[in-house]
C-alpha cells in the first residue's frame, strides 16, 4: 500500500475514533454502585454453587488380551 494512502486511512480512522469518544464522553453510562456490583456477583456465585456439575459414571475397566 502506498504511503500516503496509509495515512489518510490512519487520519480518516483516527478522526472515527475520535468522534465516537466525544459521543461516548457526551452520554456517560449510569454508575452502578458497587453494593449492586457486588450483590450481583454474589447471586451468580450462587447459581453456579446451586446448579449440580454432571454426573460421574464409573466406567468398567477392560484388559486387552
Amino acid at each position: 500500500m502506498h504511503a500516503d494512502v496509509h495515512l489518510l486511512l490512519h487520519d480518516l480512522r483516527a478522526a472515527e475514533l475520535h468522534r465516537a469518544a466525544a459521543d461516548t464522553q457526551a452520554h456517560p453510562l449510569p454508575h452502578t454502585p458497587v453494593r449492586t456490583q457486588l450483590g450481583w456477583a454474589l447471586v451468580e456465585l450462587g447459581l453456579r454453587l446451586a446448579v449440580p456439575g454432571k454426573p460421574t459414571t464409573a466406567r468398567p475397566v477392560t484388559l486387552a488380551a
